[in-house]
């Protein structure tokens, strides 16, 4: 006689590994804009487009050390090092079918902007806000500048300036 095999309950959590290394051991996120998927390591075949919501990627302790020194110190991003198998996001079809409902589109030029008038206003008030601690602040720099690399940043600042000149 074959034994049953034990059937695991799904509870809605799962665990998400380190995106630079693989640790599933993680102690830091940074949630960041669709589009920044086009500039990890495995993130060309994914349809950035389709994605709803943010982009969530999960760091180890040694790991943040080391993104939160080149954001911080440098003002780089280390999304060329990031596996985006490994970054957390919902397809729009997937969603679809866990509500059963047909979904818009999303405006991810809306969430670009928001994301990139977030990260400024960090980077204003860091140092000055008790309320804003160094991972928004890594968080920030991470999302400006790879906005800013994809071209995104750029366009945002100049329809800024066309509205203002309108003005």
């Amino acid at each position: 006689m074959r034994p049953v095999p034990r059937l695991a309950m799904y509870t809605g959590t799962t665990e998400q590994p380190c995106a630079l290394c693989g640790d599933p051991e993680t102690t830091t996120r940074l949630e960041l804009p669709p589009r920044t998927l086009q500039l990890m390591r495995n993130g060309g075949p994914v349809a950035w487009r389709d994605v709803v919501g943010d982009v969530t990627i999960f760091l180890c302790e040694s790991d943040w050390e080391l993104v939160r020194d080149l954001a911080v110190d440098y003002g780089m991003h280390p999304l060329s090092r990031c596996n985006a198998a490994r970054a957390s996001f919902s397809l729009r079809a997937d969603f679809e079918a866990f509500v059963n409902a047909t979904r818009e589109e999303q405006d991810h030029a809306s969430v670009e902007r928001d994301h990139l008038a977030r990260a400024d206003e960090v980077l204003d008030a860091y140092g000055d806000d008790p309320m804003i601690e160094t991972r928004d602040l890594v968080e920030a720099v991470v999302a400006r500048r790879a906005l800013e690399e994809l071209g995104v940043a750029d366009e945002r600042e100049t329809a800024v300036a066309e509205e203002s000149d309108a003005s």
